[in-house]
């Protein structure tokens, strides 16, 4: 997902930010009053308003200078900031609408006593300890699950299994194992050890295609340079196939001539013929096996502005119009609803990523829920039309805030199987 509209205006952001710690600090001052260690309570939160605010200027800074690796100290402060805004934002909610409560009661009180010329002193309820511990104990919650995020969720990859059955799957290809990957973002990595892991654990997999949707980079396509000797180790019976997501045309850094960008886009080319991905632009390539075929397809990011639409399905389908399976590697799902359905094409199973399912969420058997939600219908896991499937893939790497909770690293896994057989 695309991090280009972020808060042009830093310094009214970092006003807002200063209100909320303000509000926050007053609005628990007072439960703080019979506490043994109020001191260090205090004390405490001014330290983590400062790591939070080293973590803002790294994040600021950080999207101005578009660097092209990753430190660990940077991503510890950065994820920080975000783990502990979220948690103000959740407090925050339950103390605003206490004192709107609050407010309203004043009222009531003010024209109940006018009207019934009473001696009784009009004062606002108190706070109470009850909302303030629920407030705190709700605001642990994304906190304590954040922290966990940026220290272990971001590398804790997770194989998710897919058994999928076709009516016009030709027999040959009956088992046919497929992993894809996705948003790989290697820009935001810091750790090399964690990367040889999560590909050893692809290879274990034993896969017929290893198929990646996109978003290789942030910003830049040297970015891959540390991981092409990591990625190069990837292996599958039929080799590993790609294309292009947002991030990797450089649109999302200033560069100091359209020379330079378009270098940088050659770049991203050769960085993947170097690891031995076979990227398709609006191509395809033909399977054969035991007499039967199979396709390929593989377009150019697709979707709603301010994405590209460069993809091209007529290009990608042209000579293999009449395979009788299909498969298509788009980066952005919303190019499914849009045009792939409407097609007079049948595209029999589309992977795509692009959505990181948001890096944050609920993602439990029988339960999926991110905020990602609001904004892709089609965000985490298997999707169905009719006789056409659309799987999304919940991303390989992590953008922004420098962790995954809840929505982990995804390796999928999905077997093609035959009713004819």
């Amino acid at each position: 997902m695309s991090t280009r509209n972020i808060s042009p205006n830093v310094a009214l952001i970092t006003l807002i930010l200063i209100a909320i710690d303000v509000y926050i600090f007053f609005a628990l001052n007072k439960g703080l009053k019979n506490l043994k260690y109020k001191s260090l309570v205090k004390y405490s939160y001014f330290v983590a308003v400062v790591f939070g605010f080293i973590g803002y200027y790294f994040l600021y800074t950080d999207y101005i200078n578009t660097p092209l690796q990753a430190t660990s100290s940077k991503n510890i402060f950065i994820g920080f900031f975000f783990a502990f805004l979220v948690s103000k934002l959740v407090l925050i909610v339950i103390l605003l609408a206490e004192d709107i409560y609050r407010f309203f009661h004043l009222i009531f009180l003010a024209i109940f006593n006018f009207f019934h010329k009473d001696d009784h002193k009009i004062t606002a309820p108190g706070r109470r300890k009850f909302m303030r511990q629920t407030g705190l104990s709700l605001a642990a919650i994304p906190f304590t699950s954040m922290l966990y995020g940026i220290t272990k969720g971001k590398y804790n990859f997770k194989v998710k299994n897919l058994k999928l059955t076709f009516e016009n799957l030709p027999k040959a290809f009956d088992g046919f194992k497929l992993v894809q990957i996705s948003d790989i973002h290697t820009g935001s990595f810091d750790s090399s050890e964690a990367i040889t892991d999560a590909v050893n654990l692809i290879n274990q997999q034993n896969a017929d295609l290893i198929l990646f949707t996109g978003d290789l980079v942030n910003n830049d396509s040297r970015e891959i340079v540390p991981f092409i000797s990591n990625f190069k180790e990837l292996s599958a019976k039929n080799g590993v196939y790609s294309v292009l997501g947002n991030h990797d045309y450089g649109d999302y850094k200033s560069w100091n001539s359209e020379a330079e960008k378009q270098e940088n886009h050659q770049l991203i080319h050769d960085f993947q013929k170097e690891m031995n991905f076979n990227l398709l632009n609006n191509e395809n390539v033909i399977f054969s096996k035991d007499g039967d075929k199979i396709g390929l397809f593989g377009v150019e990011n697709w979707g709603h502005k301010p994405f590209p639409k460069r993809g091209d399905l007529d290009k990608a389908l042209k000579g293999a119009e009449d395979v009788p399976f299909k498969i298509l590697m788009s980066h952005d799902p919303t190019h499914w609803k849009e045009k792939v359905i409407p097609h007079k094409t049948q595209f029999d199973l589309t992977l795509s990523g692009h959505t990181h399912g948001m890096q944050f969420g609920v993602d439990i058997p029988g339960f999926k829920w991110s905020p990602v939600k609001y904004l892709y219908p089609q965000w985490a896991g298997i999707y169905q039309e009719a006789k056409q499937y659309l799987y999304v893939n919940r991303g390989f790497g992590f953008i922004g805030f420098p962790g995954r909770a809840g929505i982990w690293p995804e390796i999928t896994v999905i077997e093609l199987s035959s009713s004819a057989v």
